[in-house]
């Protein structure tokens, strides 16, 4: 649900404002409203430009701190960001100047390996006493063997259609190839100096590293200060409206009704003078979630889509548990629930504030696929019903065709849940516009809810014997003809009825084209699920079928030894590739189907407190 909130303006003396600020931050409550048109100083523009740079820097220590493997690190929580910097940047520097040599290098080792190992000092004698030694390659077919006898050519390697040699003469010669120059080291000296150089750059990194480890929590601290600066700069600049020729200031803001007694105290101890009201559905209030433990976990999804207009409904309580279902029809298999949920125990454990609070929403998704997996028939791939299960279990596990077809019974399920799914959401849509909107304004929205949800519940009837055809006709054509009032004539009661005639048709054609492909979506719920129940059925197939050939070679201990490992490899795989798909086609179902469907837009904005306690999670 969404919070209750209270609009709040209150005046300060300009003498004052900065004092006062302080309290209200320290109270940490107080959503203030920023006006439009202010603008930022150069000041507040160089905090934020830094906090962009601390920003980077500390993801690029992240991302080597989790690449450390070693002992544990001491961490250092003295010194300032601007030190970290300059520290992470001479390292980094380091590294790179490390980096660029070594393909140097290895172009030069690429060079000699062809010639092989020789001491350049004999090289250096030989033309001391006047003997020139020059180094050639030319094609194969290119070589003239005259010139071993002329030029005393030798030859040292052919590789890749090429003659390597070399020439020892009294002088200096020209021939038709080309010569090489080469390095003044010897190829061991090279390939010492390219080691000595790998060494150094894994040591600069392991450095990087432990430094990065061991500094991190300096540059979080001042990221942390640094945004609690820049926030009270903007409330300073962009939250105050300056009255009287500046002498005094008018500030609004938001309360969560639930702190309006400590508010209330703290403004009147400070003597300022200031306006509290309940916030009305036209005041375009910040929003602030409040919902039990099981819907706050999904209030993630909630706000990745954007948050509801103050005079909407939460939309979280609603989506949370079909995002459950749909994600557990998708991954479809009771086992891989189970690991879900033992590793969002074990994470939870692990890890903190929002992060934790993420591994709830892990244990819930954990749990509708283990159920869900389990009245699916897939338990690691497995098939439920082929083990000693009690009677009331095989009686619950949905398998084969639906009863009179040869359609699947689970992709029915998925069909008649975007149906109840679709139907839902518009009885969303027709609510909500008649809480914000009145009866009236709402009748075109209640007449394709009828129009739908009437003809699915007369269908159901009737395929369920309840009444027979011709009573299913009758009600047909009664729902339409009540449901058409409200779609073609009453849509907009304040416009002329031939343009309510025109909106309405054009709202047909859009629900016939969208209605049909937004059901058919819920289709991918039984494909996805049908596709990672085979595929974890193939990699147990194939484990098992190693197994058996080797069942005669050791007792048959290799051939358990392969199967574990294709088991466990490709039910990785699996999960992965199954979770992935079930976050991805329940997130589409939620904000393309349903919110669609229920009129949601998500334009409303976040409750955001004036407060020193913010975090960086």
């Amino acid at each position: 649900m969404i919070a209750k909130m209270n609009k709040l303006s209150f005046l300060i003396y300009h003498k004052e404002y900065e004092e006062f600020l302080e309290k209200l931050r320290e109270l940490g409550v107080v959503h203030v409203e920023m006006r439009q048109n202010a603008e930022m100083d150069a000041n507040l523009q160089a905090f934020m430009q830094k906090r962009s740079a601390y920003q980077t820097l500390l993801k690029n220590m992240s991302l080597s701190a989790a690449s450390y493997e070693g002992p544990e690190v001491e961490l250092h929580t003295e010194g300032s960001a601007e030190q970290v910097l300059e520290k992470y940047e001479d390292l980094q520097e380091r590294i790179q100047a490390l980096t660029l040599q070594i393909p140097v290098v290895d172009k030069e080792i690429d060079a000699m390996e062809i010639w092989g190992e020789f001491d350049w000092s004999v090289i250096q004698k030989l033309q001391s006493n006047g003997w020139h030694v020059q180094f050639y390659a030319c094609p194969d077919k290119s070589f003239d063997d005259a010139w071993i006898d002329e030029y005393n050519a030798l030859i040292v390697n052919r590789k890749g259609g090429q003659c390597y040699f070399v020439t020892v003469n009294p002088t200096v010669v020209e021939l038709e190839a080309e010569q090489i120059r080469l390095p003044q080291h010897r190829l061991s000296e090279l390939n010492q100096e390219k080691q000595q150089l790998q060494d150094a750059l894994q040591a600069a990194n392991a450095e990087l590293d432990k430094y990065c480890i061991g500094h991190m929590p300096v540059v979080k601290q001042a990221l942390l200060d640094l945004e609690s600066s820049i926030d009270l700069m903007k409330v300073e600049q962009l939250g105050g409206e300056r009255m009287a020729e500046g002498s005094i200031i008018l500030m609004d803001g938001w309360v969560p009704a639930d702190n309006e007694t400590e508010v209330r105290s703290m403004l009147e101890s400070s003597g300022v003078y200031y306006e509290m009201r309940p916030a009305e559905k036209e005041d375009n209030a910040p929003i602030k979630l409040k919902n039990n433990w099981f819907s706050r976990s999904f209030e993630l999804l909630t706000k990745m889509y954007g948050m509801p207009d103050y005079g909407e409904f939460d939309p979280t309580p609603l989506l949370a548990p079909f995002y459950a279902l749909f994600f557990g029809m998708c991954v479809g298999d009771a086992g891989y629930g189970l690991l879900l949920v033992l590793l969002g125990l074990y994470l939870k454990k692990k890890l903190s504030g929002s992060m934790a609070g993420l591994m709830n929403l892990l244990i819930t998704l954990g749990v509708a696929t283990t159920i869900v997996g389990a009245l699916f028939n897939t338990f690691f791939g497995f098939t439920l019903t082929n083990f000693n299960l009690p009677g009331w279990m095989q009686s619950l596990i949905i398998t084969g065709d639906w009863e009179g077809t040869t359609y699947n019974k689970t992709m029915v399920i998925a069909l008649l849940v975007g149906m109840f799914h679709i139907c839902f959401a518009m009885t969303v849509k027709a609510i909500g516009s008649t809480v914000r909107y009145g009866f009236k304004n709402s009748l075109s929205e209640w007449g394709w809810w009828l129009l739908i949800g009437g003809s699915v519940v007369v269908a159901t009837l009737t395929y369920l014997g309840v009444i027979d055809m011709e009573i299913s006709k009758m009600a047909l054509i009664g729902i339409g003809a009540v449901s058409a009032v409200g779609i073609y004539l009453l849509n907009n009661i304040r416009r002329n009825v031939f343009v309510n005639v025109g909106a309405g048709l054009w709202d047909t054609y859009n629900m016939a084209t969208g209605l049909m492909g937004d059901l058919l979506s819920y289709l991918r719920l039984y494909a996805l699920g049908l596709a990672g129940g085979m595929l974890g059925g193939v990699f147990n197939d194939l484990g098992m079928q190693l197994r058996d050939s080797m069942s005669g070679f050791l007792f048959g201990i290799p051939g358990w030894i392969c199967f574990a490992l294709i088991f466990v490899a490709g039910h990785s795989l699996n999960i992965a590739l199954s979770c992935l798909s079930g976050y991805v086609h329940s997130i589409r179902l939620t904000f393309v189907e349903y919110f669609k469907n229920s009129g949601y837009d998500g334009k409303g904005m976040a409750y955001n407190p004036f407060s020193k306690n913010k975090n960086n999670d």
